[in-house]
């Protein structure tokens, strides 16, 4: 072999040996980087929250709506005392200024169920009605089947009963009657002292103390009556 193969062959095994050792170096440069990338590709910890507890919104109260006897005014039940009214043949404007002579006392139904076990003569519903009169009036009528113990609880139906008392009690004026009081002031006079009673105001018999002031109160409340049913 000559020279010239000589060292033809060591070169070659030298660039062998550098290629190898480059390899082995590029292999450890790989490692390490893939190393590295997998620890810099770990998930992060997420930052700890503290936990808040959230109390949640107190519900509004509900409003209570109000009952009718609340905020009584007899002027809320117009169409009532006006459809009455018109069914009993009688002049609404004086129906309605009764209601208003009979709204002195208190009219829940509450109270009046007390009162009436301390009072001898107890009277029932806004139009304060006594028992004999309810009875009396109910006979033959739509509301022939209802009871005087619902008239606290029921508006409509004392206003019906009060028209229809007032209808009978119409009846019951004599034809021939002195001029001392109007057919309205009768019958509210009437209403507050008795039909017997009234027959002898319409035959000229002055009111006594109690059924002039009642008729006084009648006067006072005539206009704001005829306001609330729109006469």
């Amino acid at each position: 072999m000559s020279w010239f193969l000589i060292a033809t062959d060591y070169v070659e095994g030298v660039r062998v040996a550098k290629r190898g050792a480059w390899l082995v170096i590029g292999a450890l440069v790989v490692a390490t980087w893939a190393a590295c990338s997998k620890d810099d590709t770990l998930p992060t910890a997420k930052p700890q929250t503290t936990a808040t507890t959230t109390t949640a919104p107190k519900p509004k109260p509900t409003a209570t709506p109000k009952a009718w006897y609340d905020d009584y005014d007899p002027a809320h039940f117009a169409p009532q005392v006006r459809r009455s009214a018109k069914s009993a043949g009688i002049n609404p404007q004086l129906l309605m200024a009764i209601l208003y002579n009979e709204a002195y006392k208190p009219h829940d139904p509450k109270f009046e169920r007390q009162w009436a076990a301390v009072d001898s003569n107890p009277a029932f519903g806004i139009a304060n009605m006594h028992k004999p009169a309810f009875d009396d009036t109910k006979r033959g009528r739509a509301f022939a089947k209802r009871k005087w113990e619902e008239l606290p609880d029921n508006p409509e139906l004392a206003i019906e009963a009060a028209a229809w008392h007032l209808h009978d009690l119409a009846k019951r004026i004599p034809d021939q009657r002195a001029k001392l009081y109007t057919k309205d002031e009768l019958l509210a006079l009437g209403y507050n002292a008795g039909g017997g009673n009234m027959r002898k105001f319409a035959r000229g018999t002055k009111a006594g103390s109690q059924a002039q002031s009642y008729l006084d109160r009648l006067h006072d409340n005539w206009t704001k009556a005829g306001e609330a049913v729109g006469s």
